[in-house]
């Protein structure tokens, strides 16, 4: 839509059980979202599945909710965050009779976003039947055995299969809402919402790196100076010794030592970052093709090319085309697809 129509709008569906802080998460990423003028991007509603009144929560304390189940049906987007009452969802797989009625008024075609067990929500609906998807990696093993049909994945932070999407727990609702905005956006909004909210744009690696030891050890050395000193150079051939160097560490170490720290290898990391570098150089730049593959680390633009489309599903030009800085130029709003 252009920038004269309605905002994309955004429904969360608080349930009860549910995580103050994951509730906030929607409101706070999607509703910073801006043009580069001060126009709001989204407008973000809350229902509930009952007529307005008090949602209960985890904590001490209940949330006022002004909205019924009807408000589903007036949304581009749906949320569900995560409950910790989900009864016979949780518990069995299946939705109660009231959970049913509110998720008939999602109208087909909306885009559904699940943030840590929300997802359970979404698989007793049968939205994520034959679909990739990821949960809280405490809960995977559960959700892999009562929903088969599903792809689990337990080692990422979020899964976009397009028009559903589905997220890890808790801060993972955070990552996987900034890659909507950037999904719908681009990189220059997404890490203009990113800043506000003091958050990285982007983190590397999934959530296995924080299944057994979400810190590393305070006698552990780093890969930190190795991934400055590789940012610093992108566009440079950049060879596994050259980063292991930087540490005075053996090759096998640092590779260990990256992959503990950042969940990914340093080789699956370099090709994240130049990616991510393509992506500000075709938002921002007016170079060419070439000159972007070449600043970028690829190298060549059939290089680049190939990368952006295994990452992002898109053209280095069709992705120029539809995310260039908003001086000058619109922007494509509610785009679905990665």
């Amino acid at each position: 839509m252009s920038g004269s129509q309605a905002r994309h709008r955004v429904v969360v569906l608080a349930l009860d059980g549910l995580l103050p802080f994951e509730l906030g998460i929607a409101q706070r990423i999607f509703g910073r979202a801006r043009t580069a003028e001060g126009r709001q991007l989204y407008e973000v509603v809350t229902c509930s599945i009952r007529p307005p009144g008090p949602v209960e929560t985890d904590a001490d304390f209940a949330v006022l909710v002004e909205n019924g189940p009807e408000a589903l049906a007036t949304a581009d987007t749906v949320v569900i965050p995560a409950s910790y009452e989900l009864g016979p969802v949780f518990e069995k797989g299946v939705l109660t009779d009231e959970l049913a009625a509110a998720l008939d008024h999602i109208r087909p075609g909306t885009r559904l976003v699940s943030i840590c067990t929300g997802g359970y929500v979404l698989a007793a609906a049968g939205y994520l039947d034959g679909r990739p998807a990821t949960t809280h990696w405490f809960h995977a093993e559960h959700f892999q055995r009562l929903f088969p049909k599903i792809r689990v994945d337990a080692d990422v932070l979020f899964v976009d299969d397009g028009d559903v999407l589905t997220s890890a727990g808790v801060a993972a609702g955070i990552d996987l809402c900034i890659h909507l905005v950037r999904r719908d956006h681009g990189t220059a909004v997404a890490n203009d919402v990113a800043r506000r909210t003091v958050v990285p744009p982007h983190r590397d690696g999934g959530q296995a790196q924080y299944i057994q030891r979400p810190v590393p050890e305070p006698q552990m050395a780093t890969t930190t100076a190795a991934r400055a000193w590789a940012l610093a150079r992108l566009h440079e051939p950049i060879q596994l010794r050259d980063m292991a160097e930087q540490e005075s560490m053996s090759v096998r170490t640092f590779t260990r030592r990256f992959r503990e720290e950042a969940g990914v290898s340093p080789g699956q990391w370099l090709t994240q970052q130049r990616v991510e570098r393509a992506r500000h150089l075709l938002e921002s730049t007016d170079l060419s093709i070439d000159q972007v593959a070449r600043d970028a680390g690829f190298g060549t633009a059939q290089s680049m090319r190939q990368h952006l489309q295994a990452a992002l599903g898109i053209t280095p030009t069709a992705y120029r085309r539809t995310f260039r800085s908003w001086s000058g130029h619109d922007r494509a709003v509610g785009r679905g697809g990665a």
